[in-house]
């Protein structure tokens, strides 16, 4: 199968140290999991763990049985280390428990 039978596609995966972008040509039909093995990015990060890991394409949470287009950049996602809301709920309350105590002085 020459080139011209393959199309070009990313495998991303960063950490708070590092960003890793790997570029490779796939037969078309190949599945997101498929691209992530190909690329060997699993060797450089033993973390990922393809049953925890969400997956997506460009942003957009994917699944691992999705077929890739030309051009597609597959992003494992970490897990979030805090839940945004409970962020945020934590944040509002700390802030109206300073309010309250602002004015006793």
């Amino acid at each position: 199968m020459d080139s011209a039978d393959r199309i070009d596609v990313e495998v991303a995966y960063a950490t708070p140290a590092k960003q890793v972008i790997l570029k490779l040509a796939v037969v078309p039909g190949t599945r997101l999991e498929q691209a992530i093995r190909l690329s060997g990015i699993q060797q450089q990060f033993p973390e990922i763990d393809l049953k925890l890991n969400k997956v997506g394409i460009f942003g957009r949470l994917g699944k691992l049985t999705d077929v890739l287009q030309a051009g597609d950049r597959v992003e494992i996602y970490r897990p979030l280390i805090a839940d945004p809301k409970e962020v945020r709920k934590k944040r509002a309350a700390e802030g109206k428990a300073m309010k309250k105590g602002a004015g006793s002085e």
